[in-house]
């Protein structure tokens, strides 16, 4: 074979290459696109933006090209360990202390993500919008345990968190845990694994145990 035709080969595959890339993106980027890429996320955009549906894709289509592209990094056996270990803890403090509890999970979330490669913790709407782009079933658990745990004590009953708040949070926050804890490098929050199996089944978090009282 000639090295000609060599060449011309090779750029015909980088062309192929390109066009199924800007075809997958245009596809996405579109509203029939945005909308199975965000799922409820979707739906949640357009209700914040007052049901403006193009407003809100617009803002979507924002998100997925700044952070479409992002890679996450899989963690080692022991990392997971390590931050499913965590979890129980801030779990079995719940009904004693559950504020210190969400806050630690909040916190432990940032953590996990920025671990996982996205933007870190102290850049948390950016970390949300990344995590909204690849994690977008499970997202709102993190924004929900993120406001319990900065929501004022002793201020204004409206603006405080109260422990049955505080504990459906970490409920749905514990999703997004477990996606990016057992999820590998281009998983989405659709396609998630049981924790247990790779965590030496230390996770979770029982729905059915007795509630603690309200605070």
């Amino acid at each position: 074979m000639s090295t000609g035709l060599i060449i011309a080969i090779v750029i015909v595959a980088a062309v192929v290459v390109v066009a199924a890339v800007l075809a997958m993106r245009s596809r996405n980027k579109g509203p029939g696109g945005l909308k199975r890429r965000f799922g409820p996320e979707y739906e949640r955009t357009v209700a914040e933006h007052g049901g403006d549906t193009k407003a809100a894709e617009r803002e979507l289509a924002e998100r997925l090209e700044r952070h479409g592209d992002l890679h996450e990094r899989p963690l080692e056996p022991a990392e997971r360990e390590r931050y499913a270990a965590r979890w129980t803890t801030a779990q079995e403090h719940f009904v004693d202390s559950p504020r210190e509890s969400v806050t630690e999970i909040d916190r432990l979330l940032a953590e996990v993500a920025a671990a996982r490669g996205f933007p870190a913790g102290a850049e948390y709407e950016d970390q949300v919008a990344a995590l909204s782009v690849h994690h977008a079933d499970h997202v709102d658990g993190y924004r929900r345990v993120h406001r319990a745990a900065v929501a004022p004590v002793g201020g204004a009953p409206q603006t405080q968190a109260g422990t049955e708040e505080m504990r459906r949070a970490m409920i749905e926050a514990r999703s997004l845990f477990e996606d990016l804890v057992t999820s590998s490098t281009g998983e989405h929050g659709r396609h998630r694994a049981g924790v247990g199996a790779d965590t030496g089944g230390h996770m979770p978090w029982s729905a059915d145990r007795s509630r603690p009282k309200e605070s």
